[in-house]
């Protein structure tokens, strides 16, 4: 019985140890499966977030790649604008935004091969500012941009929008007119400009006025491709500046010639001053009761070379074009108080010389202190010389005009308006300049005794010269009947061939030696 109990607690022992191991065989299990579990939600964790990170370097790739195809689109456009902006300023002028040459050239190319298919006309406009550089030397390059934009402005008003308004550089311009049934309708266009142009330009505080010239050429009759039309409508409007400005001419054949033989005058004309071959004349002022000698006037002669001596007519008009009338008038001025002063040193009776100042002189900035300058050098004294000078260099710009006369005043220079009556002058302006001489035009004097309304403008000068307590001068006198007028009217001086021809230095000086006119009859 006892032998039966202990197997029972050694089999009931045995059964707890199983059910123990069982119990820590299950435990083990569990454990494993907890492991396994956590291996895989770490694992899953990872995956997720390793997905997560995919997902955000994605989205931050696809931002990018968003960013850089609209940064891409915006370049594009850049680019693309950028492009339409260097082809707009490679065909416009930047000051004017016109076109330019290059593009005058392109549409005048296709409106001559249209005209050629279609057995039409059209024609060059080729223009230039009259007295442009004056107005840019004396009040600054600032003020002539702003009159060369207003000029365009009112130079695109006048044409239809199937004309071509072009700036070719500087003071010129050039229009094409594609369609035209006649040459009139160029010279009508023609004419609208000059209206237009003439009306005054209102630009810092000043009232610009600027006359054009404007040459005319015809396809196919003066040319038959781009080069030749503007190069004659460049002839002709060259033409029209000789022939007074401010006004258009078309093309004629012979013009050619006289094209080649300005641009000879031209090139010659700037060796001249270094080999010295300008002389000066000097035609002898009358006071019309004694008949004394009183002063003279400095007139440019050019000895030429091949062609001898040329009048200033054929050679100043050119000068002022190219630029040499500057150099040109200081040599004048130099040279005229020199010969003044040498007069003096011989001997002879003092008197006053007279020097015609162009705008472009008087405009300059350093005009008084040359003046000044010349004065010291020569030793001429400020009384003895006298300035010349018209009415429409004095109306140009009347407030620096007032102060730039009164300068020259106060130096001691005597001022005269010549040429007076041709253009036009504020009596209040007259009264205001320090004016010491009005020089009564030759075209009024001419016709002084045949012509009864020239007499009344004479006689009225003279009246109105003497209430301001002017000198009165008539100019162009070649006529005793003449004389006589003047002289019952009560002019003071008289110049003209009656009196006196220009002549050199040494013959004035014989004439000066007597202090009367030789060839004056008394």
């Amino acid at each position: 019985m006892r032998e039966n109990a202990a197997g029972l607690r050694e089999d009931a022992a045995h059964l707890r140890e199983g059910a123990a191991q069982a119990r820590e065989g299950e435990a083990h299990v569990r454990e494993g499966a907890a492991t396994a579990r956590e291996r895989e939600i770490r694992a899953a964790e990872m995956t997720q977030a390793a997905s997560d990170d995919q997902m955000i370097r994605l989205r931050q790739v696809n931002a990018h790649l968003v960013t850089a195809t609209i940064e891409a689109h915006k370049l594009a456009e850049q680019v693309e604008t950028a492009k339409v902006e260097l082809d707009h300023l490679a065909h416009h002028d930047v000051l004017t935004d016109l076109p330019n040459r290059i593009l005058l050239q392109d549409r005048l190319g296709q409106a001559i091969e249209l005209a050629r298919r279609q057995g039409r006309q059209l024609a060059v406009m080729f223009m230039d500012l009259d007295q442009f550089k004056h107005i840019n030397d004396s009040l600054g390059h600032a003020v002539g941009d702003q009159l060369l934009q207003s000029v365009a402005q009112r130079l695109v008003g006048c044409v239809r929008h199937s004309d071509t308004v072009s700036r070719q550089g500087g003071d010129e311009f050039v229009l094409l007119l594609p369609y035209i049934e006649h040459a009139e309708d160029a010279a009508l266009s023609a004419q609208k400009m000059l209206a237009a142009l003439a009306l005054p330009h209102s630009i810092d505080r000043h009232d610009l006025h600027i006359g054009v010239s404007i040459g005319i050429s015809i396809y196919p009759d003066d040319g038959q491709d781009a080069e030749t039309l503007i190069k004659n409508a460049d002839t002709a409007m060259y033409h029209a500046k000789e022939n007074g400005r401010n006004n258009y001419k078309f093309f004629e054949q012979d013009m050619n010639a006289r094209a080649v033989q300005r641009q000879s005058i031209e090139a010659c004309l700037r060796r001249a001053l270094e080999r010295q071959e300008f002389v000066l004349h000097y035609q002898p002022k009358i006071n019309l009761h004694s008949g004394a000698i009183v002063g003279v006037e400095a007139l440019i002669r050019w000895q030429h070379p091949q062609h001898g001596l040329l009048p200033p007519a054929q050679f100043v008009p050119i000068a002022e074009d190219c630029g040499l009338i500057l150099p040109i008038g200081r040599w004048v001025l130099r040279e005229a108080c020199l010969q003044a002063r040498a007069w003096q040193d011989a001997g002879l009776q003092p008197i006053t010389v007279a020097v015609n100042t162009s705008a472009i002189e008087f405009r300059a900035k350093d005009f008084l202190e040359n003046v000044r300058a010349t004065l010291a050098d020569t030793g001429l004294e400020p009384r003895y010389l006298e300035l010349e000078l018209t009415e429409s260099v004095l109306m140009r710009d009347a407030a620096s005009t007032d102060s730039m006369l009164h300068a020259l005043a106060g130096l001691g220079v005597k001022l005269a308006i010549d040429d007076f009556g041709t253009g036009y002058s504020s009596l209040s302006y007259l009264k205001q300049f320090p004016i010491d001489t009005l020089k009564i035009d030759q075209s009024f004097v001419n016709q002084i005794t045949s012509n009864p309304d020239d007499a009344t403008i004479v006689s009225a000068v003279i009246g109105m010269g003497k209430s301001l307590r002017q000198s009165v001068i008539a100019e162009g006198v070649e006529t005793a009947e003449q004389y006589a007028f003047l002289l019952g009217q009560q002019c003071d001086e008289g110049q003209g061939y009656y009196f006196g021809h220009p002549v050199a230095a040494e013959a004035l000086a014989t004439l000066l030696q007597t202090g009367i006119s030789t060839t004056f009859p008394h």
